[in-house]
């Protein structure tokens, strides 16, 4: 693949990820299919760095007036869930963590657990709807999905707590080809809190 039809797919992934609130992988692929580019493998197509370089650009120049305090109000969401389930090593991850979130993204937490079963039952005995479903995000071994609405935003936020094995949690702190990290536990989210400018 080009240079130039990279940056093409980054940039058209970028909208869909503002607009539509889409994840990285499936903006990556639709970007590619809008652009009429022959699906490949996933290495052909831009890294998540490259579509994130392309999210700042965006924020900057349509989102700047909004999407600051929409990104607050989602990490306060996400440190109150994070404090409730402390128990399980919540690590927060996605546009949340990385600063590119607006309301239309979702909360993606990871929790790190030594049975699987546990954080399930944890919502289920605290009386929390809560939608099960197979592992398919991050190759995780279930997600948990849960609704909530959002005074601040006006509007309803979709939570996905990703269960992984204990084990895997050394890993999952590896830092990016920049030297930033994927996620971060409750207290690396609460010194973003109280100093929004610093990076991940």
């Amino acid at each position: 693949m080009s240079e130039q039809t990279s940056l093409e797919i980054a940039a058209q992934a970028a909208r869909l990820v503002v607009e539509e609130g889409m994840d990285y992988a499936a903006a990556k692929r639709k970007a590619a299919r809008d652009l009429g580019r022959r699906q490949g493998r996933s290495a052909e197509l831009p890294s998540n760095e490259a579509v994130e370089d392309e999210v700042w650009d965006y924020l900057r120049l349509f989102c700047a007036d909004t999407q600051p305090a929409e990104l607050h109000h989602l990490r306060e969401l996400a440190a109150v869930w994070m404090e409730r389930l402390e128990a399980f090593r919540p690590h927060l991850g996605g546009a949340v963590w990385r600063g590119t979130a607006t309301r239309l993204s979702a909360v993606l937490i990871d929790l790190y657990v030594d049975d699987p079963k546990a954080a399930e039952i944890a919502f289920l005995n605290a009386g929390v709807d809560v939608d099960s479903h197979g592992g398919e995000a991050d190759d995780g071994l279930g997600v948990l999905t849960v609704a909530e609405f959002s005074r601040a935003l006006n509007d309803t936020v979709t939570l996905h707590f990703i269960i992984h094995d204990h084990d895997e949690l050394r890993g999952a702190l590896k830092p990016d080809s920049r030297g930033r990290s994927w996620r971060g536990d409750l207290p690396a989210l609460r010194r973003l809190l109280s100093n929004p400018e610093t990076a991940p």
